[in-house]
């Protein structure tokens, strides 16, 4: 049974402390869509997302206004459409970007993800067309969200297909230069890419999932550091506690939500992520929550333990919360989505080496950093195999989403609105990485990945 004490103290949470599910995301599988004429299989996608999500952004803001809970972003996860449009003949998936953009909108969502390819081991030829097509993908549409997996801890990393990220990564951004390369910031490279994971804009629906499942993204880091702000002085003991109680109320919010949500779109419920996700308001950022145990400012000597701590604790008290946790469940670090983070940056307290070191203790990884526009695309190569390094030997999941912004460079800013936020642009190394990336082949997997 709710008590009062309860009640009062959600209330707390949403109004002054920016509590909020983050998103629901509806996962659609369109294996069944997959066909040799290009034109049908396209008809057959916009026709059955539009029939299972037609009730989405109805069901989410009913909830809203029932419970009191803001959700924030109503968005949907596909099949990654190298494995559904490969049947066809196509020599280009813009046009199936171009569908699935066109759904997104009919349906009301804010995000649709899934132009997606797994490429840790190989590419088919489908997973190069796709790949290709992203840049030209991302500027024509407005809600299409891109991924693409280049390694994971069981085969290593392909590196050949890093190395052609870092070159789409670049024509992405001068294909949207007029919109700060904005194009760049739906575009994510993962290591250890998850099947249910809601979070844009690396969402895709797994092979491995249902045809249509519910998947629900807390937030709420304000919550957190609200909660630490009552425990100044105590030890680390007492921190970790606070943490595990105050993320299991933020969970069993989203639990409910979850439910609710499944219930009335008669969809199954996949999963509950945990992910501490921040905007660019203040009083909504994890960089503030790391300053509250005693930091002077995010990146100073210590940033990385405290990090560390938050996930664990995070994860601790969500997995109590919920039956069924997954996605990334943690901490997102990213820089122009969190005003601490731009601060920190802008003081000179955070570099990209120290996001990178962050980054082995947390849910993600380089996410949403500008850097500089004339960035050699072998230096983007660089970032992106540290990174997903990192991922493949931790058996964790690791990202990059990096942008580099058309036309300018260190002292601008990129300014994207709404979540995205805006971004001081940060220094990359002066030295080459050319020869490395040049390399191609496999990295293989590590030793301890034998574990059959």
């Amino acid at each position: 049974m709710i008590d009062n004490k309860s009640i009062i103290e959600t209330i707390k949470m949403i109004e002054k402390e920016k509590l909020d599910i983050r998103t629901i995301t509806m996962g659609i599988s369109l294996l069944d869509c997959a066909d040799g004429d290009g034109a049908r299989s396209r008809e057959k996608i916009y026709d059955k997302i539009v029939r299972k999500a037609e009730n989405l952004v109805k069901i989410g803001e009913q909830i809203e206004t029932e419970f009191g809970i803001p959700i924030i972003h109503k968005r949907i996860s596909v099949t990654p459409i190298a494995l559904v449009a490969q049947s066809s003949s196509d020599t280009s998936y813009v046009e199936y970007a171009k569908v699935l953009d066109k759904a997104a909108k009919t349906v009301g969502v804010n995000f649709i993800g899934g132009f997606s390819a797994l490429v840790h081991k190989g590419c088919t030829p489908g997973d190069r067309i796709l790949i290709n097509s992203i840049p030209e993908a991302l500027a024509v549409t407005d809600l299409v969200c891109s991924s693409v997996n280049v390694g994971n801890s069981k085969v290593g990393i392909n590196m050949n297909a890093v190395r052609d990220m870092g070159e789409i990564i670049k024509r992405a951004a001068y294909l949207t230069r007029e919109r700060e390369s904005i194009g760049c910031a739906k575009l994510v490279v993962f290591g250890n890419a998850v099947e249910d994971n809601p979070f844009m804009a690396g969402a895709f629906h797994g092979v491995g999932e249902a045809d249509c499942v519910i998947n629900v993204g807390v937030s709420g880091p304000g919550v957190i550091k609200s909660a630490l702000e009552n425990v100044k002085g105590e030890s680390f003991d007492v921190v970790a506690e606070t943490i595990k109680k105050t993320a299991f109320k933020i969970t069993r919010a989203g639990q409910l939500v979850a439910n609710e949500a499944s219930k009335r779109l008669d969809v199954p419920f996949g999963i509950v992520d945990l992910s501490l996700a921040p905007t660019p308001a203040v009083g909504d950022s994890v960089a503030r929550i790391l300053e509250e145990m005693g930091l002077e400012m995010c990146g100073c000597h210590g940033t990385t333990a405290a990090l560390a701590m938050l996930n664990d604790a995070v994860k601790k008290g969500g997995i109590m919360a919920s039956s069924h946790v997954g996605g990334l469940s943690g901490a997102f670090i990213p820089v122009s989505e969190d005003e601490g983070m731009i601060k920190a940056v802008e003081a000179g307290a955070l570099n990209i080496e120290k996001l990178e070191a962050m980054t082995c203790v947390c849910s993600v990884g380089l996410d949403m950093i500008a850097i500089p526009g004339d960035t050699p695309a072998s230096t983007i190569s660089g970032i992106i195999a540290d990174e997903v390094a990192i991922g493949v030997i931790n058996n964790k999941t690791t990202a990059v989403r990096v942008i580099p912004v058309y036309g300018k460079g260190l002292g601008d800013k990129a300014v994207f609105g709404g979540l995205l936020g805006e971004a001081p642009i940060m220094k990359v190394s002066d030295f080459s990485s050319e020869d490395f990336i040049a390399r191609g082949g496999r990295i293989p997997s590590p030793v301890h990945s034998f574990k059959n």
